[in-house]
């Protein structure tokens, strides 16, 4: 993913207001990114649980894009898989991620929503870069590449929904 600034961010979302892009929180550690091992930004909101963005590359363009997921705490024992990168976490670690439509079909509460890992890591998961808590991910015959292909690919489709 090539490098973006705060302006960049805020500028690109597509389901939410102006004002709400201006004021959402920008993750911390903005400036130390390493943009190459990332497919698409994600973070979440510390200062409202149930609220995470991505910004991601969509037809040529940066597209921003507002989520929600519930907040509330599944059991260490239950094992989700995310459908972005297909890697396993126990408990909470995979949330029901929901975005607003845009346009008109937003404003009136459309809404599309996918199981993504909570932490929206996926693009470290994919890379090895980073370990799932207590669990590991399946030994896939994919290269690396091909799975960070089909990582993008089910992120794409995901964001083309938006807007459909």
């Amino acid at each position: 993913m090539k490098a973006l600034t705060e302006q960049d961010i805020r500028t690109s979302f597509v389901n939410c207001s102006k004002g709400e892009a201006k004021r959402l929180p920008l993750p911390r550690d903005l400036d130390e990114l390493r943009w190459d091992d990332l497919d698409f930004l994600g973070w979440r909101d510390l200062s409202a649980p149930g609220r995470s963005y991505i910004v991601t590359e969509h037809d040529g363009r940066t597209a921003g894009i507002t989520l929600r997921f519930p907040s509330q705490q599944r059991g260490f024992l239950h094992r989700s898989m995310c459908s972005l990168c297909l890697t396993t976490h126990p408990g909470s670690g995979v949330s029901l991620m929901t975005a607003r439509k845009t346009g008109q079909a937003g404003r009136e509460g459309n809404s599309v929503g996918l199981y993504m890992c909570t932490d929206l890591a996926c693009s470290l998961y994919v890379r090895g870069k980073k370990a799932v808590p207590s669990g590991a991910r399946f030994k896939e015959s994919l290269t690396v590449d091909e799975q960070i292909a089909r990582t993008s690919a089910n992120l794409s489709a995901f964001v083309a929904k938006l807007f459909s």
